[in-house]
């Protein structure tokens, strides 16, 4: 996990929008960064996601849709996201934030590549429109 140094700026204030699944986190520096959440989603610092050392990351797919139902702090230097998919793992500290904030279209891109090179999708599958089998 990454820690908070003492020259990260914090933010002063993270703001929600659930109807356009979308973050908005201003810091003490000036810098504002807008997520989606989505992108914090796929980025979960959990080892769900990142595994436990480099090279075990799991392709997060059909994520497009997620939302986060919760923020909770984790002392005064992270918070953690209950996202509508049920995962509610990884904390996300201040300097994590801000480096995603640095290096997001980097990181969307990279993320949007292996999506391709897996045959993935951001999509949730939908099975309501998979036909049902037919046994004969």
């Amino acid at each position: 996990m990454a820690g908070l140094s003492k020259d990260t700026p914090t933010p002063k204030e993270i703001k929600l929008h659930q109807q356009s699944r979308l973050l908005d986190i201003s810091f003490t520096d000036g810098q504002s960064f807008q997520f989606s959440c989505e992108f914090l989603r796929v980025y979960s610092p959990s080892a769900e996601v990142r595994g436990h050392s480099p090279g075990q990351e799991v392709l997060q797919t059909g994520k497009k849709n997620v939302n986060i139902k919760q923020i909770e702090p984790v002392g005064n230097y992270a918070v953690l996201f209950t996202f509508t998919d049920g995962h509610n793992t990884g904390i996300y500290s201040w300097d994590l934030l801000y480096n995603y904030g640095l290096q997001q279209d980097k990181m969307w891109q990279r993320y949007l590549q292996r999506l391709e090179q897996a045959g993935a999708q951001r999509e949730p599958a939908d099975h309501a429109t998979t036909p049902p089998s037919n046994p004969q």
